[in-house]
């Protein structure tokens, strides 16, 4: 009975694309009842013979027996932003017989599907959020997380691999790196990645080149601050990092009754940011000016002419800091986009005091990359969990971590968000395995809206298996924004809804209002637009718009 329930686990694990079981001892039997059961005897019996350390992770290539049964040809395409190393690569996928595209964001993934499907290649859309499915279709945009390490493939497209030494979400690029079994793999990113590529390829026996490109259209640093926002001009964008600036800065701006600003940042619904590039893009659009994020860095496409840093220190979720070298020349990289309104991009400060470290910055390489992410899927916890039976995922989390064994090319991800959840659904009556699925959810836990609907989802789910929206959702109270406070709220409820969805595709039947969050989603994000539109700017007040 026991290993009839951890294989309804294990398929339902894989098909939510979030295990790749981990043991190479039971790699030939994978995917067969025989070799589930069989594995789990060898693996227990190792277990008593204190032979097998489940906390060893020095060999992640042998996770994946699917891709390392082929001798992938690796291509990697790097070189800055707008130097066309995409572009190539989609050219592959778009003439291959099959294929898959992983990107870092929705927005990318959603632009690729669209992409493909123009040119008359059937192309499916996954995320976590969305799936769209065409008939015929043999060919996958996915974000990176989403990605498919159980099928074959004729090509497969990872888009910025340099993410793969990202502390939070590295891990996922990892996986894609060394788990998608494709014919031809392509690489996109930075060349600081190429070193640690190479090195971790090494062990799959895989033929790996490298493929270098230029930017095809000029960047200039100019010797001169813009100074003043009154000296804006059409087609500029300035960068700051946090969403009140931005929105002071918008206000600025406009009071001048010369220029109407779009705006882009992180935590605006991916619907609303690209609705508000497309106006930025726009000749016949009166909003002629772009204030922004990093946001900004990958994922959309801008005709920026150009782009004005207001600082170049942000707040890391830590500490306050400077922009590293790869992150000023990411985002700068941004302005004259080939072949639009303006190819010859300019990039500048808003004081003086800026330019030495935005010049210096550009003429410098990008560190390079020395370590790729890890992260202990479910397999792997649930074997380790069966040596630890009264600890919950906390523990299990934080003792792995803890006595994880790496190589020198690995670092275990940083897992502060998981493990915050972990502590609050720790206290449910849920199996390991749903557990595990709240815990990887996308939720803020430091937006008290946002964990606050996940505790109630899962609180809810663990009385009754039944999620109904409207028992924690009252669609009545949505309206347009008027200060501040409120509009952040409302971005808060629309990652409510996004979770509501993330979650009804990965748990159905117990999860059965997603086309009712979905439909609340969409007016979150045209009230939000109702906010950016209108010429008025409150000071912030509490107006509560969700009660949760």
């Amino acid at each position: 009975m026991g290993s009839l329930l951890f294989r309804r686990r294990l398929s339902r694990t894989l098909l939510q694309g979030n295990a790749d079981f981990y043991y190479s001892t039971c790699d030939s039997k994978l995917g067969t009842s025989f070799g589930v059961s069989q594995c789990l005897r060898r693996l227990s019996s190792s277990v008593g013979g204190k032979k097998f350390d489940f906390t060893d992770l020095t060999r992640p290539h042998t996770w994946y027996p699917i891709a390392r049964r082929k001798k992938r040809n690796v291509t990697l395409h790097v070189g800055p932003t707008n130097s066309g190393k995409t572009y190539h690569a989609l050219k592959r996928l778009e003439s291959s017989s099959s294929g898959i595209y992983c990107g870092p964001l929705r927005l990318l993934a959603w632009e690729i599907a669209q992409r493909l499907n123009k040119a008359k290649v059937p192309c499916d859309l996954i995320t976590g959020q969305e799936r769209e499915e065409v008939d015929g279709a043999k060919h996958k945009a996915v974000t990176v997380e989403m990605a498919d390490v159980t099928s074959d493939y004729s090509c497969a497209v990872v888009d910025e691999i340099q993410m793969l030494g990202c502390r939070t979400r590295g891990f996922s690029f990892t996986r894609a790196l060394l788990g998608i079994a494709a014919d031809e793999l392509h690489l996109c990113g930075d060349a600081a990645a190429v070193p640690l590529i190479q090195e971790i390829l090494k062990a799959t026996g895989d033929n790996v080149k490298v493929q270098y490109y230029e930017r095809l259209s000029p960047l200039v640093p100019l010797k001169l601050p813009l100074g003043s926002y009154s000296n804006i001009r059409t087609g500029d964008c300035i960068v700051t990092f946090s969403r009140y600036e931005i929105y002071k800065i918008k206000r600025q701006i406009e009071r001048g009754r010369k220029h109407l600003c779009s705006v882009v940042y992180g935590s605006l619904p991916p619907e609303t940011r690209s609705r508000q590039a497309t106006m930025f893009n726009d000749e016949n659009s009166d909003f002629d000016v772009l204030v922004a994020s990093d946001a900004i860095g990958m994922g959309l496409n801008l005709n920026i002419s150009r782009l004005i840093f207001s600082t170049l220190s942000k707040f890391d979720g830590v500490e306050t800091r400077e922009l590293s070298v790869s992150e000023i020349k990411q985002i700068a990289g941004r302005a004259g986009r080939y072949r639009s309104k303006f190819p010859v991009g300019e990039v500048t400060c808003l004081a003086a005091n800026d330019l030495p470290l935005l010049h210096s910055s550009l003429s410098s390489p990008s560190p390079i990359i020395e370590q790729a992410g890890l992260f202990p899927n479910f397999d792997l916890l649930f074997m380790y969990s069966r040596l630890h039976p009264t600890y919950g995922l906390y523990r299990i989390l934080e003792h792995f971590v803890e006595n994880a064994k790496l190589s020198e090319n690995y670092f275990i991800a940083d897992c502060e968000q998981t493990l915050k959840v972990a502590a609050v659904i720790d206290e449910l009556p849920l199996n390991l395995n749903d557990k595990y699925l709240f815990a990887i959810s996308p939720v803020d836990m430091d937006d008290d809206i946002s964990s606050q609907g996940l505790t109630q989802f899962a609180q809810s789910y663990s009385k009754t298996r039944i999620v109904r929206l409207k028992e924690i959702f009252n669609p009545g109270t949505l309206k347009v924004p008027k200060s501040h406070n409120a509009l952040k709220e409302l971005e808060s409820i629309h990652k409510v809804l996004d979770l509501y969805v993330w979650l009804s595709f990965h748990l159905d039947e117990s999860f059965p209002d997603r086309e009712l969050a979905a439909s609340q989603k969409a007016i979150c994000s045209m009230l939000i637009e109702g906010f950016l539109g209108r010429d008025v700017w409150q000071e912030p007040r509490h107006e509560k718009l969700l009660h949760l």
